[in-house]
Formats: C-alpha cells, sequence, structure tokens
C-alpha cells in the first residue's frame, strides 16, 4: 500500500460516525426497503409511489416541475416516467399553451393503484414514526425540509 496516499483509520471512523451523506444514505436505504416491501404487491416501489403521488396536483406538472418536486433530474423523471406510462398509469401530453413542455397526469387506472398504494404507504409510515419519539420526529422532519429546499 502507498503509504504517502494512507488515510488512518481514525478518519475512516470519523467519516463513518460523522458524514450526514453516509448517514442519510443509509437510513434512507433501510427505510426504502421497509416502504418498497409494503407497495412490492401493487408492482410498485417506493420511488414510483412518491412519482405518482406528485402527480395529484390540480393541473399535471410539467416534467420539470415533477423533477424539481423529486429533487432529481428531468431525464431521471422521462426514464422513471416509461414504465409507469407502459403500465397505463399515466400519460404524458404536450403543454396546450407550449408545445415543447410536457406534462404528466395519472390515468384513471393511475389513481386507482394509488388508492390502494397510500393505505399501505399509512400503515408503513406509521410503522416507521413508531421507531423515533414524537420529540425526535418533529425535529427530524423539520431538518428534512429545510436540508431538503
Amino acid at each position: 500500500m502507498d503509504h504517502e496516499h494512507s488515510i488512518p483509520s481514525e478518519t475512516a471512523k470519523l467519516i463513518a460516525d460523522r458524514c450526514l451523506c453516509l448517514g442519510v444514505q443509509r437510513a434512507s436505504r433501510i427505510i426504502g426497503r421497509r416502504f418498497d416491501e409494503a407497495l412490492r404487491p401493487l408492482g410498485l416501489n417506493n420511488w414510483q409511489f412518491s412519482l405518482l403521488i406528485n402527480l395529484l396536483k390540480a393541473e399535471p406538472p410539467s416534467i420539470g416541475k415533477l423533477a424539481d418536486a423529486l429533487g432529481t433530474d428531468r431525464t431521471t423523471i422521462t426514464a422513471n416516467v416509461k414504465p409507469l406510462e407502459r403500465r397505463g398509469l399515466l400519460e404524458v401530453r404536450r403543454d396546450e399553451a407550449d408545445a415543447r413542455t410536457r406534462r404528466v397526469a395519472l390515468t384513471d387506472s393511475g389513481r386507482s393503484l394509488l388508492a390502494e398504494a397510500v393505505e399501505r404507504w399509512r400503515e408503513v409510515n406509521a410503522s416507521v414514526e413508531q421507531d423515533l419519539d414524537p420529540a425526535e420526529l418533529a425535529v427530524f422532519r423539520s431538518a428534512l425540509r429545510r436540508l431538503g429546499s
């Protein structure tokens, strides 16, 4: 091993203990698996559920607005919309005022599946919430809102 470029084990431990990104990613994967298990019988994962729930707007969102709401990019949204569109859960339409803009709307099938998914979401979300003290949960939600804005 090249000792000139070695990192002390204390540094690795410090990062493992204090890295916010690592901690959030680990918690996200663990919690995400719980939501995935609950949604799997409906043929959805937690990311697809999040995408679909963000379509419940008065006006169907554009691809760009959907990307902003989910904290990702337009390419990722487009790639994730396609399988849901093939399943008939949503449709992508040209905006009437600006043909360059595409809007994503739930279909009746999508609304029906989403209604079932919301019930499963409620159960698993309550279960995850029980893992935290109510005061911790309030601080956690506040911190997530602040960091996600």
